[in-house]
């Protein structure tokens, strides 16, 4: 082959796909009366899912994850003891590790006068686009309001902060323990190493 690396990954792929080809609705699991599940899904068991939540054909939702109300999985995303809070939205081809938190509260607090500060309710989203993967224990905190967005092809490892309104471009890589601050933007095919700030 041209490139061995590349052809390596299509066979361990392979191999996977067959080892973790899981359909069916495992008990005990809630799902929703009004949620929307597709065709050759899988659902493990200890799993949530709120009303209105919509899973992809082809979703794998592993146990203990929670999908809040309105949550979208897209088709063929595989999620692994991963919390979605309400409203977010997954796209098609997503892997999700352990422990994940997507749209969770984004870090806002105002100070006030006596030295306190108050809490800035956060009502916007998480929109992670297609084909991207989130390592396990990284928090994907929602926008103040309008998302926090994950574009299309996005690798990011494991123990990352993505802070409220933030913005990742398509096809950018973001190692372990790197922290983005609220609202930045972050541009296509980027590279981030560990511990970046």
């Amino acid at each position: 082959v041209n490139d061995a690396y590349s052809s390596f990954s299509v066979l361990l792929e392979k191999y996977n796909t067959l080892k973790l080809n899981k359909v069916g609705i495992e008990e005990p699991s809630f799902i929703h009366p009004d949620a929307v599940i597709g065709k050759d899904v899988f659902i493990g068991a200890f799993t949530y899912i709120g009303a209105n939540a919509k899973v992809g054909d082809g979703a794998k939702i592993y146990p203990h994850s929670f999908l809040g109300d309105n949550v979208e999985v897209g088709a063929f995303s595989t999620l692994s003891g991963v919390k979605v809070y309400h409203d977010c939205i997954i796209g098609n081809n997503v892997i999700i590790h352990s422990n994940a938190v997507i749209g969770s509260d984004g870090f806002g607090f105002a100070p006030q006068a006596d030295g306190s500060y108050h809490k800035i309710s956060q009502i916007g989203n998480v929109n992670i686009e297609d084909w991207v993967e989130v390592g396990a224990n990284t928090c994907i905190d929602r926008a103040t309001m309008g998302s926090t967005i994950i574009r299309k092809g996005v690798k990011l490892d494991n123990l990352i902060q993505i802070a409220h309104n933030a913005e990742i471009g398509s096809n950018t890589v973001i190692a372990s323990q790197t922290g983005v601050s609220g609202s930045t933007k972050v541009g296509e095919n980027c590279i981030i190493g560990g511990q970046v700030g």
